[in-house]
This record gives structure tokens, sequence and C-alpha cells, in this order.
């Protein structure tokens, strides 16, 4: 079995154990990026020499006896909406196209304080706006298991570079499910925390009362492993929670006996493909067998969660991304004579693609004079309600399953001209930001060879209990051991 065939954690114990050095380890991973980066497009900066040069410095801190973290010498892709000090950081923007951050994010000193050694920036949605990573400025990213499919968005690049073996793990950020639609269309395990766990500070916002930043790995071990890493508190992020972290790898126990999983009737309602919905429940029976019980629960306020979602968001949106003016930093547009108006209005057209701009529009209407009371207020009072929905829900069950999204991966373009479809997609995933709720996805069938991902939905700060739901079914059933195998074109 070659390196890049394994896990986080197996690489290393062959660090450890002195099997393979980093430098080894990094060199391979580069040569299956070369190998298979054209055709996949997870990147839009790859970091051969910074990757090479830092696993140089872990082997010389190794050969000195030091330990070198419990990452030490893993590479990662970090979505590129997360500052990474003196390399550019875009979003897939033409607005940030030549932006480098002056500071790294939280998360990115967390890995290198671990060890983990950043391989590159992984594509996505222009600023995490959409769910087939078709919305980069740059190029749109292709799903591994069939080339002529999305990844799935926003972190899909990210997604698509642990697919493709391109990295064993990445991080990436879901604001209404996008770390775990596109763990369901190519195969991945992707996990949101609760809002709070893992500081924002550095992360490039979208809406900021619903981003959170999360592992994409290849089996539920390694994201208990990268979640170790990021989870914590930071006094630079005031909605950063200031608790003692549990071990997640210890909850790995493989025994759910008497763990009571609830099963909500609207997630498996119309527009949910009877083949999904079919795997989720054999999912559920699974668990079920492992000494789990299934209870029906019901939360009709999440049917007007993806409404509610496209006011709250967008509004955000609209505040967040006023500060792209051409002004301070980034891109700029102007030709003599113009005033500020005009400066503004041709770097925001230059800046910003169709989707972006479509929704500062739809955001800035929302909290508009006459509007605000209409969309926005009504939308926060229906988002408590959604909540409530899930406080009920939890007090008969310890994990919610559903399904992660309603359909496996379509083909690329297919969606592009019918926003509403498009949106559909996330339709399994955005009661969870709604609420801050912790979740997770992890393979659990195919279907004409494409993944179908199942949802794990924990209570606040209650990760440890879905990780060892997930490890369970993972350690059970043989899909997380499926992998793309980069034929189709």
């Amino acid at each position: 079995m070659s390196l890049i065939e394994l896990s986080a954690y197996q690489l290393t114990q062959q660090i450890k154990n002195k099997k393979s050095s980093c430098r080894e380890i990094v060199d391979e991973f580069l040569e299956r990026i070369d190998d298979v980066e054209e055709r996949v497009k997870a990147f839009v900066t790859v970091l051969p020499e910074e990757a090479r040069r830092r696993a140089d410095l872990l082997d010389k801190r190794l050969q000195s006896g030091e330990d070198i973290g419990p990452l030490g010498g893993v590479p990662v892709a970090v979505k590129d909406l997360l500052c990474t000090r003196g390399l550019r950081t875009t979003c897939s923007s033409r607005m940030l196209e030549n932006f480098v951050a002056p500071y790294d994010a939280h998360v990115v000193e967390r890995l290198a304080a671990d060890g983990a050694i950043t391989i590159g920036k992984a594509n996505m949605d222009e600023f995490a706006m959409g769910s087939s990573t078709e919305n980069s400025a740059f190029f749109p990213t292709r799903n591994p298991w069939d080339l002529g499919r999305v990844p799935g968005g926003s972190s899909g690049g990210s997604t698509a570079a642990v697919a493709a073996l391109e990295a064993p793990l990445a991080l990436g950020s879901d604001t209404g499910g996008s770390i775990r639609q596109p763990a369901a269309y190519c195969g991945c395990v992707g996990m949101k925390p609760t809002y709070g766990l893992v500081s924002r500070y550095g992360l490039i916002a979208f809406a900021s009362s619903l981003d959170q930043i999360g592992p994409v790995t290849n089996d539920v071990r390694d994201a208990a492993l990268l979640l170790q890493t990021i989870a914590g508190h930071d006094r630079r992020d005031t909605t950063s929670i200031n608790r003692p972290l549990p071990d997640y790898l210890s909850a790995l126990t493989g025994d759910i006996k008497g763990l009571r999983v609830g099963v909500p009737r609207e997630f498996f309602a119309q527009g949910v493909e009877g083949y999904v919905s079919d795997a989720v429940r054999k999912a559920i029976d699974k668990l079920c067998e492992l000494g789990a019980e299934a209870v029906e629960v019901s939360m009709p306020t999440t049917e007007y969660a993806l409404a509610t979602y496209y006011i709250i968001a967008p509004s955000e949106a609209s505040s967040n991304l006023a500060r792209y003016d051409g002004v301070q930093y980034g891109l700029r547009r102007h030709e003599p004579g113009d005033d500020i108006i005009a400066m503004l209005s041709k770097t925001r057209a230059a800046g910003f693609g169709h989707e972006v701009q479509h929704r500062i529009l739809i955001g800035t209407h929302a909290l508009s004079s006459g509007f605000y009371d209409a969309y926005y207020s009504k939308a926060q009072k229906v988002r408590t309600l959604i909540r409530r929905d899930f406080e009920k829900a939890f007090e008969q069950c310890d994990v919610l399953a559903t399904p992660t999204a309603p359909t496996v991966a379509f083909e690329l373009g297919a969606k592009t001209d019918d926003p509403f479809a498009m949106k559909l997609a996330d339709v399994c995933t955005i009661p969870v930001n709604m609420a801050g709720l912790p979740a997770i996805s992890l393979p659990c069938g195919l279907h004409d060879g494409l993944p179908i991902g199942l949802q794990l939905i924990g209570n606040l700060l209650d990760e440890s209990t879905i990780l060892r739901a997930a490890h369970a079914y993972e350690q059970a059933t043989e899909w997380h051991k499926q992998r793309a195998e980069l034929t189709k074109k």
C-alpha cells in the first residue's frame, strides 16, 4: 500500500515508528497532485516548495528527538478562504485574486503548532456561495468519482483533494452544508462542529452567524484527530466557546448500545430520491443492529429552513462584503475622472461573480428600509422555531440520522440555469446551521457508482456522540474503503 492510501493517523504512526520521513510523505502526495490535478482541479494554489521546506524542518526536529505534534508530517489542504500569512488567499474570487494575507487564521496556526504541513489552498465556490464549486472565478473542480460531475460545494476543492488522495486531510467551511454536502458527493467524511467550537479568526466571512470551520477526511478517526487540533477557545473570536475540550479520539469506542437515534420524517420528504432514502434507512437499521434504538420524530418547521436561510445568509453577506470597496485592499477598477461611486461600481462589477452579486442584492433588499421587518426580522423568528424543533427532538433521542444530500452528485452544468434546483442540494444540511448544531456526513452506499451520504446530527457541543456513532457504523461497514478510480472523463 502506498503512502497516499494511508489515513492521517496511519501516517503519523509511520513517522513515529521511523518507517517513513515527513519528506517522503510530502513528496508522494506532491507526485499524486502532479498526476491527477490537471483532471480534478482541486487546488487554486499548490505549495511544493513550502511543503518540502516544512517537511525537512520537521525531519530535523525528529532526528534531534523532539515531539513534532499529533499531526506531525501530515499534509493538509486548506480551503482558500482561510488566511495564510505570506500566501495568496483568494476566496476563488477576482476580487481577492492577488491578495496576500498578512496573518494566519487561528486554525492554520493550530495546524502548524501540531505539526501539519499545508500542501495547498483548495478551490471553492466564490466567497463560499454555491453548492457545486462551479462558481469559482478560476475554474470548476471535478468530482474524482466521475469527472463529468460536480464535487459539491462550497468546499468542493477540499473534498475533491481528499477523495482523489491528493491530501489525507483538508479544512473546509460550512455555512449551509458546504462541508457535509460535498463530503457526501465525494464519498468522504465531513464534519461541521458546533457553532463557536472552532475559531473563525482569519476566516473570510460569508454569513458570520452561520459560518463554521471543520474537517474533511477519509475516515472518522481522522476527523476526530483533526477536530482535536482545530477546536478550542480563541479570544480573537468573540463567538468562540470557552470550555474544556473532551478527548474526541477516546469517544471512538465502537459501543453504541442504548443510543437513541432520531429519524425525522421531514428529512425523508419530497425531493429526497428514493435510492438515498433507502440507503440511509439501511444505515439506520445497521445502527440498530449494533445496539442503537430508532425513534421517529417530527420537526415541522424545518420545512421553512431553506427559505429562511436564503434571507439570513445573503443579508449577512451583504454586510460582510461591503468592505470590498476598491479602497482598502483587493481589486480596484477605475479610470481618470471617476468619482468614488463610479470606482466602486466598476470594482464590484469586475470583482464579484454573478452568484455573489445575486446574493448581495437579495441581502441588501432584505435589510432595506420597509423590508427589514417583512423579511429579515421574520426570518430570525423562524430560525428560533427551527432551533426549538431540534431541542424537542433531542428530548427524545441522542442523535438524529438523515440523508446528507437529496441526490448523488449531479453533472457539471446541469443546474447552473436553475438556481432553485441548485439550492435544494442543501435542503438536508441547512437546518443544522440555523440551529448551530454539530453534524457529520459519512458514506453509506453507492448509486450508479456514486457515493451517498448519511448525516448524523448531535446536540450542542456533543461532537463526541456523533463521532462515536459514526465510527461504530463505519467499522461495521465497508463504504469508507471505497475509492474513486479517476477513470471517467
